[in-house]
């Protein structure tokens, strides 16, 4: 449509203040109201999220509490062999399997009388004591306990109410998660309105765009970034000789912090884009400045991550990616100029 068309279009299609305000009041009823469906649909599956969201911890705790039973059966067994005791030969290796299995030692202490009578061996005639036997003359013996009933591999919480709010604000992102297309939707066809014919397309090729990359960074995130950011800070915990005991509630405001970090942060291309087109930056001037640009990401993803090296990267090395790609999209879907009438001729008339 020639640039004379699309100014008389947009001249006939005009609305007032008041219109304005009525269609973005249509337009946020409208992602209101799917924010709501998307929320109801939530409630069904809060309780299978909520769960499903622990699995990493869950996965980082195991492996913290192996690691912690492979160095105790190791030293239990190397002291019993200075002892002069009859051990494994491979000692690395019993305690590896033994770790492997699920299995975390555990100290028992029994009174040596009942611990007699239990095996049923013959006792020498003796006054019987007295109260409990003192924890010095019991006889401590190695035992070991199933990692499955560890109760420290369970989250816990620390208020009445936390459980109940863990699985509503559960239930509002997986709604939120369901509704942001149309809500994308509805909020683009908004500003649609006011855009040129060919220029709308943009917003249709660009929604999608934008939820990939979105959806994109967070799963990066939940399926990769948290293995390493669980086992930094486990690893700091082992150091600090502390054994973690995460909170639910704690533990699900960090799953919503990070994944949204990263996929804010994938839009990266698009916020290039936008940048371009209203003429901040160029791609030559992208293309100059690129170690200036791998020098930000890297300080703005040592702060969206926590202080582990291995997160840092996995934001830092696809923020860089996209950077480029960012500028192939700059390249290959330049802004549009005035003589190709894509947009509204300059007025040349003099005053």
């Amino acid at each position: 449509m020639p640039a004379s068309e699309q100014e008389t279009h947009l001249e006939k299609t005009k609305m007032s203040f008041f219109d304005h305000l009525e269609e973005l009041r249509t337009a946020l009823m409208k992602s209101i109201l799917a924010l709501v469906l998307g929320t109801l649909v939530g409630l069904l599956l809060g309780w299978s999220v909520v769960d499903y969201i622990q699995t990493p911890l869950r996965e980082a705790l195991v492996k913290f509490y192996q690691g912690q039973a492979r160095e105790d059966i190791v030293a239990r067994l190397n002291q019993m062999e200075s002892e002069g005791t009859d051990v494994p030969e491979d000692i690395e290796g019993y305690a590896k399997s033994l770790a492997e299995d699920g299995m975390a030692p555990q100290d028992f202490y029994f009174d040596a009388d009942e611990l007699r009578r239990a095996l049923k061996l013959e006792l020498p005639a003796k006054e019987p004591a007295e109260g409990v036997a003192p924890r010095e003359t019991m006889i401590r013996l190695r035992g070991f306990k199933p990692l499955e009933d560890d109760p420290r591999l369970n989250l816990i919480s620390t208020a009445g109410h936390e459980p109940f709010m863990v699985y509503v604000k559960a239930s509002l992102v997986v709604g939120a998660m369901i509704a942001s297309p149309f809500i994308f939707f509805f909020i683009w066809d908004f500003v649609a309105a006011g855009l040129y014919n060919n220029e709308r397309k943009y917003v249709y090729l660009f929604l999608p765009i934008s939820l990939g990359l979105f959806f994109a960074g967070a799963a990066l995130a939940f399926f990769l970034v948290f293995d390493f950011v669980l086992e930094f800070l486990f690893w700091f915990n082992d150091k600090m000789g502390i054994n973690p005991t995460p909170r639910i509630n704690e533990w699900m405001s960090f799953v919503l912090i990070l994944p949204l970090g990263f996929g804010v942060s994938f839009q990266l291309p698009l916020v290039m884009l936008f940048l371009e087109r209203i003429g901040i930056f160029t791609v030559d001037v992208y293309l100059k400045k690129w170690r200036v640009a791998v020098l930000v990401i890297a300080v703005l993803s040592m702060f969206l991550t926590p202080a582990d090296p291995g997160s840092m990267m996995l934001m830092a090395v696809p923020l860089v990616v996209l950077y480029f790609g960012g500028i192939l999209m700059c390249h290959f879907m330049p802004r549009p100029t005035k003589s190709t009438g894509d947009g509204p001729k300059e007025d040349k008339s003099s005053g």
